[in-house]
């Protein structure tokens, strides 16, 4: 982040994003209400109190095609959505299957492919 100071005191603050090998969001939302899987055109779960929601981004954002392949190897998840042009990855599941693949993608990423990772986040 830059910060410009002009001459009449006006301050302009100019953010650029620069794509890293990184996951920047693992977030685990554990017994959303239903009317998110509806919102986010996920299949609703059959007992909200035991479902899960697990959302990630990544950059570069291809990397979610690998990041979808390790989650569904590491537990009985479903993908949501994945999108390659922005690394948005939307996993649904018990809460155990999402913690468990959402854990496995992180550990894949950080130590086969070098990435930085975050730490998991949960509501």
């Amino acid at each position: 982040m830059a910060v410009i100071k002009d001459f009449d005191t006006t301050t302009r603050v100019i953010q650029e994003s620069v794509p890293g090998r990184q996951i920047t969001l693992a977030h685990i939302i554990a017994a959303p209400d239903p009317i998110l899987y509806e919102k986010l055109g996920l299949d609703p779960a059959l007992d909200y109190k035991k479902s899960a929601i697990g959302v990630m981004t990544v950059t570069p954002y291809e990397t979610t095609i690998i990041m979808a392949d390790v989650g569904l190897k590491a537990a009985g998840i479903e993908i949501g959505f994945v999108d390659r042009f922005s690394g948005s990855l939307i996993i649904t599941g018990t809460v155990s299957e999402v913690e468990a693949a959402t854990s496995a993608i992180l550990e894949y990423t950080e130590h086969k492919l070098g990435y930085a990772v975050c730490k998991i986040t949960r509501t």
